[in-house]
């Protein structure tokens, strides 16, 4: 296999693939990015030109990577709202700089019993309504206001998610010295 040939460089796929990281872990990393590109070109079964197979494999490379690294695709999770609605908590909006996430999810709730969401899952959208960027009192008002089956839109994002909550626990630390 030559890569020089491929539509997307092996370059490119790792400048996308590996941000911003030390020489010695992009040296590390670069060698990682060649070897799956590699195994996935190779074992892909995709008869079509070698433009569409090369771009094919640049995109599962990245999404592996992206895996690897605790990112994911959003996803649309199904509920039924019971008279004790979703039994799940939201963090985070605008007012606080950050995004709106799955804080708690009751033991035993609906949210639970369908495992389907995770625990700092991202909440995206409420029924087709975005909730990115937004406050966290709107994406309350559209989990409240919402009957029947619940469609959400969510992305797994554990680092991200466990730095904001870091952050939320340092300005209640914060806060609570201020009152003593």
């Amino acid at each position: 296999m030559q890569l020089k040939d491929d539509q997307i460089s092996v370059l490119e796929l790792e400048n996308t693939v590996l941000g911003e990281v030390t020489e010695s872990e992009k040296d590390c990393k670069k060698q990682k990015v060649r070897e799956v590109y590699e195994y996935v070109y190779e074992t892909v079964n995709i008869s079509n030109s070698p433009e569409v197979r090369a771009n094919a494999t640049a995109k599962a490379t990245v999404a592996a990577f992206a895996a690897s690294e605790g990112h994911s695709h959003p996803r649309v999770v199904e509920l039924p709202k019971t008279e004790e609605g979703l039994e799940f908590n939201i963090m985070g909006g605008k007012e606080q700089n950050s995004l709106i996430y799955i804080s708690r999810i009751l033991p035993g709730g609906i949210a639970d019993r369908h495992g389907v969401l995770k625990h700092r899952d991202q909440l995206l959208s409420v029924n087709g309504v975005s909730v990115e960027g937004e406050h966290h009192e709107k994406a309350v008002e559209l989990l409240k206001a919402a009957q029947g089956k619940v469609k959400l839109v969510v992305r797994y994002t554990p680092k991200v998610l466990e730095e904001m909550e870091s952050r939320f626990e340092k300005m209640r630390s914060a806060k609570r010295r201020q009152q003593n």
